[in-house]
């Protein structure tokens, strides 16, 4: 397919759909499932290792998308770097010359040991500290900080998340011999 880089023992469903695959580097370990939607633009996307995508998820966007090693990404969560100015100032759409319009594209990072519940949604310039956990169906529209659970829309901090995942990181890669 063309992607800037596939480690070992990468699982790709033949029912996803990738765009600009040299822009889109896949780590380790790595499980994209049916229906997913991966359209990196000018800023590329990079998935780490052991990183789970599940069914019918879409990251889309000019800007970088970056899903960190251990990130876990629900069914039917969407991740933009790049959105529409919808004041009506400006036209919209793919199809329209960019004069016209008026995109932002921004980063989205998703750091390690994130996990993001189904139906939830990423906004360009968004991101989400080591342990972030998102629960399902929230909006996040602004940064989260470390090992903290958001809900709602928009997503808010609900309370910590537990570190123990980290010593179990630990005793994981020490069984690989890393």
């Amino acid at each position: 397919m063309g992607f800037a880089a596939v480690g070992e023992n990468v699982m790709i469903s033949d029912r996803a759909s990738f765009y600009n695959c040299a822009a889109i580097s896949i780590g380790s370990n790595v499980r994209i499932d049916d229906f997913c939607v991966i359209s990196a633009g000018t800023g590329g996307i990079h998935i780490g290792n052991h990183v789970h995508v599940a069914v019918y998820t879409s990251l889309i966007g000019a800007g970088r998308i970056t899903l960190s090693d251990f990130t876990g990404v629900s069914s039917r969560v969407s991740i933009y770097s790049s959105n529409d100015d919808y004041s009506g100032l400006n036209m919209t759409g793919p199809t329209v010359p960019s004069e016209y319009t008026s995109v932002t594209n921004a980063e989205v990072f998703l750091g390690k040991h994130v996990i993001v519940g189904s139906g939830s949604v990423i906004l360009p310039g968004v991101r989400l500290e080591d342990g972030v956990a998102v629960g399902a169906l929230s909006l996040v529209n602004r940064d989260c900080v470390a090992f903290g659970i958001y809900v709602g829309n928009p997503a808010r901090w609900m309370k910590a998340r537990k570190r123990d995942l980290l010593v179990l990181e630990e005793q994981f890669m020490a069984s690989k011999g890393r």
